[in-house]
């Protein structure tokens, strides 16, 4: 297992200013840089989606992947607040709530984050300090 697969990878929503938000909230708080990013939209983003047979044309779903598991929706944000550590893993206590109740909060936020928070024209690039942090 080379560096990259023993890495966490997160896929996000490329355009939207919350999932951008999100990224760069875990950017600066992975110290140990155990999480890759991949935009939904992205080459790489869109393989992956193939790969464990997910939708290529909705990107509603904020995603980790993590030792060829999917996770999606709020299990999956609850499962990267874990994996930061300090403060933000106690929101992982959330987890007990039974997905019935926490996706439809999530399923609310998603369906809303454009008009809520806005979007870009085009994907949010990181700079050459990050892009090893990136698929593509």
């Amino acid at each position: 297992m080379n560096d990259f697969e023993a890495r966490k990878i997160i896929l996000f929503d490329g355009v939207c200013n919350l999932c951008n938000a999100s990224v760069q909230f875990i950017l600066r708080r992975d110290k140990k840089k155990q999480f890759i990013f991949g935009s939904l939209q992205s080459k790489g983003g869109q393989e992956l989606l193939r790969q464990f047979q997910l939708s290529t044309d909705q990107f509603h779903s904020f995603i980790l992947i993590e030792d060829g598991k999917v996770y999606s929706h709020s299990t999956a944000i609850l499962r990267v607040m874990k994996w930061l550590g300090g403060p933000c893993s106690l929101l992982y206590g959330f987890i007990i709530i039974p997905r019935f109740i926490r996706d439809p909060v999530y399923n609310l936020i998603s369906r809303n984050r454009y008009r809520l928070f806005g979007r870009r024209e085009s994907c949010w690039m990181p700079d050459e300090g990050l892009k090893d942090r990136f698929l593509d």
